[in-house]
């Protein structure tokens, strides 16, 4: 958190540390190279030398000191769960790298949950994240915003004419014991250029503050876990000449994590009248995987009447996500164990996509007045599959059977499904009065179109039932501007429209259990979910600091309601689920960042510096008439810091007040907290740096409010997801 340093990184020769928080370089939040000053919305940018410096090993490390950006995390199993920013999550949320999307989440039940988290921070140089929506320039799913990784890159390392780049780095990070090293190479020539980037990491569990360690559901220590994932980049370079580039990247990662859920182990529930149950024991086997193939052409001057800049890429991702557990149950009659069962269940949720984008820029002055137009396309074909599958083995008679109520087993939650998604989009930057002012006016088109493919697997589950085709138009508009009014200070603000195509899983979700009488029906007539989104802010930035504060109101229609009652006998035969738009919301709030350099102000302060930032948000789910849950209490950090040429120092807090608004009485609120950290660095020799952090210094007992399942005040387990207690990370990295 302290205004990074001069002297670079070992694993980040690019490390632009001289310059502040505002004036940091972005190009999500307009599709353009601009400083953040001059962009009208809120985007935040965090770097390799931050990532470093922080000791970031994952999702919820790189937003450590971002209020207003959350990571929730299942603390029984499956580990970190989606990005929430300024309270909305999940696929409302649009997560890039080098412009592709992250594969989508998907949950159904207790054993089945494909996440987000695919991407190996440490492939990455740079992360950015536009808060609020992003419809007009980024299109569907960024709804609640965008985070944008920006993979390294052979020209990050050949700085100066070098032909060559080796770089190491080892590390341990305390919070659950995990070793993790990685290497990078890169080289490069009058025309050709490359890199390699490997990782590989391995570990336990996420530790927390619980104290029982009984092996059965009263257990508040974490299940014991180990994991195992490793990662690749791979880029080749070829630039013809000095103003374009052929670039071909290959990336792939995997991880696995194995699970001994002791916390599942008890009496567990079973259906009315039936003998009571108790679990002796469950195992899980989680494994993800992703590849991209991706092949891009850049060209910074063009001689054309159309375009000056131009690039374009097209790819291939494939992402896949296998869960299986194993699960040993009695059923419990009279106080005795009878008819031992072995259950074995497999989860599958696998996404391919095919895609291609271009985005052009051309820079004319009509008069006075300056533009800069920047139009283009996305293109995305996906097929979405997913399984469900299982048998129970008798182990008294050896009798193997499908069935595990209420599903016989395989099993679709939805059908097979491709999806295509076609979007265009111009936006033009207008600069009057020598730039002082910037007005930002932005339009985009969508066409979305779902094709459901029904097979003996769907058909068996779901007999009778029809899928249904989709197929809608979104037209999202923006208007944003900048006044520079002094010399030091500027004003921003705007509106934007926000829209979330319907969702292949909720337009055709599918079960039917005849037995205990219930089906869930497609409904082709779902709407999109769409956001209003109003923002105004307040900047400063000279030499000696900067600051921002800004204040937004989003207003959000037909967010999608899934397995929502619909009917029931005598009205229908069965009882009927579908799932509908029904809710509308509003979040709003205030975020405030800062920092200052002491050594600008005065030279007897020089190395000094501190950085914060804080951010409030209400929100109400205007339906239900009750706050939103998913809302983060306020929450700030704030750091001290102190730099010298070859070595730092920080002390960074995280602050969070009692989360009050609750929409469900008797709920636990999580306490507010302040942890403190320790963070230094230490470049002992040319290329090399020892970077090291002590967290929860002061061994606090505390929750994050995102952590926690809809647990009970009375509950007996709360200190289960309770934060990590005080722990160590480091790590050395070296180059030549």
């Amino acid at each position: 958190m302290a205004l990074p340093v001069l002297a670079h990184a070992a694993d980040a020769p690019d490390a632009s540390g001289d310059v502040n928080e505002l004036q940091r370089v972005v190009v999500s939040a307009t599709r353009t190279e601009r400083a953040v000053q001059d962009v009208p919305a809120t985007v935040g940018a965090i770097d390799r030398e931050r990532m470093d410096r922080e000791l970031v090993r994952d999702l919820k490390d790189l937003f450590r000191y971002e209020p207003g950006i959350d990571v929730g995390a299942n603390r029984e199993r499956f580990g970190l769960g989606d990005i929430r920013i300024r309270g909305l999550g999940g696929n409302r949320v649009r997560v890039l790298v080098d412009g592709i999307s992250v594969s989508d989440g998907f949950s159904i039940g207790s054993f089945s949950s494909a996440g987000r988290n695919f991407v190996d921070l440490d492939t990455v140089k740079d992360v950015e994240i536009v808060r609020g929506p992003s419809s007009a320039l980024h299109g569907s799913d960024a709804l609640g915003g965008v985070v944008a990784f920006v993979t390294k890159d052979p020209q990050d390392y050949l700085q100066d004419g070098a032909g060559s780049y080796f770089g190491l780095k080892l590390g341990y990070q305390g919070k659950n014991e995990s070793l993790f090293g990685g290497a990078t190479a890169a080289f490069g020539g009058e025309r050709w250029s490359g890199l390699v980037v490997l990782n590989h990491h391995q570990g336990e569990e996420t530790h927390n503050q619980g104290e029982r360690a009984s092996l059965d559901a009263r257990r508040t220590r974490p299940n014991p876990q180990s994991n195992d994932g490793r990662s690749l980049l791979t880029k080749l370079v070829y630039a013809p000449s000095d103003d374009q580039r052929f670039r071909l990247t290959v990336e792939g990662s995997e991880d696995q994590t194995d699970t001994d859920v002791y916390s599942a182990r008890g009496t567990a529930l079973s259906m009315p009248g039936a003998p009571a149950v108790r679990v002796l024991s469950q195992t899980g086997d989680d494994r993800q995987t992703r590849v991209r193939l991706a092949f891009a052409h850049e060209i910074d001057a063009l001689d054309s009447v159309l375009t000056d800049s131009l690039r374009w890429q097209v790819y291939r991702q494939d992402s896949e996500t296998n869960q299986r557990t194993r699960e040993h149950r009695v059923s419990v009659v009279g106080g005795r164990e009878v008819s031992p069962t072995l259950r074995l269940r497999e989860f599958d949720f696998d996404q391919r996509v095919y895609g291609a984008e271009a985005t052009a820029h051309k820079d004319f002055a009509t008069g006075a007045v300056e533009h800069t137009l920047t139009y283009g396309f996305e293109y995305e074909a996906t097929e979405f599959r997913q399984k469900r599958d299982g048998r129970a083995v008798n182990l008294t008679t050896g009798a193997v059977s499908n069935a595990i109520l209420p599903d016989v087993f395989p099993v679709r939650d939805f059908p097979v499904s491709k999806t295509r998604n076609a979007g265009v989009f111009v936006q033009d930057e207008i600069r009057f009065a020598d730039g002082a002012f910037r007005l930002v006016p932005a339009v985009r088109v969508d066409r979305y179109e779902l094709r459901p493919q029904k097979d003996a697997i769907w058909n068996g589950d779901n007999p009778g039932v029809q899928v249904s085709d989709l197929s809608k138009t979104s037209v999202s508009p923006k208007l944003g501007a900048v006044w520079h009014f002094a010399a030091d200070w500027s004003l921003y603000g705007g509106y934007q429209r926000g829209f979330r195509a319907p969702p292949y899983s909720d337009v055709n979700l599918g079960f039917t259990n005849l037995q205990f009488g219930y089906t869930a029906i497609p409904n082709p007539d779902l709407k999109p979910e769409t956001s209003d989104g109003y923002e105004v802010g307040l900047r400063f930035s000279n030499t000696v600091g900067y600051a921002q504060l800004s204040a937004y109101y989003n207003d959000y229609q037909d967010f999608i309601e899934s397995n929502r009652q619909v009917s029931a006998p005598p009205q229908t035969p069965l009882i009927v689920f579908q799932s509908q738009n029904v809710a509308k919301a509003r979040i709003r709030g205030v975020e405030l960042r800062g920092g200052i350099d002491f050594g600008a102000w005065s030279e007897a302060l020089a190395g000094w510096s501190l950085r914060g930032a804080a951010a409030y948000s209400k929100g109400e789910d205007k339906t239900a008439d009750r706050p939103l849950e998913s809302i983060a209490p306020l929450t700030a950090s704030l750091g001290v810091a102190y730099d010298r040429e070859a070595w730092g120092v920080e002390l960074a807090g995280r602050f969070a007040r009692r989360k009050t608004d609750l929409p469900v009485p008797g709920r636990f609120a999580a306490p507010g907290y302040g942890a403190l950290d320790l963070l230094a660095r230490w470049d002992f020799a040319p290329g090399a740096r020892f970077n090291v952090g002590v967290f929860n210094l002061t061994d606090k007992t505390y929750w994050e409010a995102g952590d926690l399942p809809g647990l009970s005040a009375s509950s007996a387990v709360l200190d289960r997801y309770t934060a990590p207690g005080r722990n160590v990370g480091a790590s050395l990295s070296v180059s030549w």
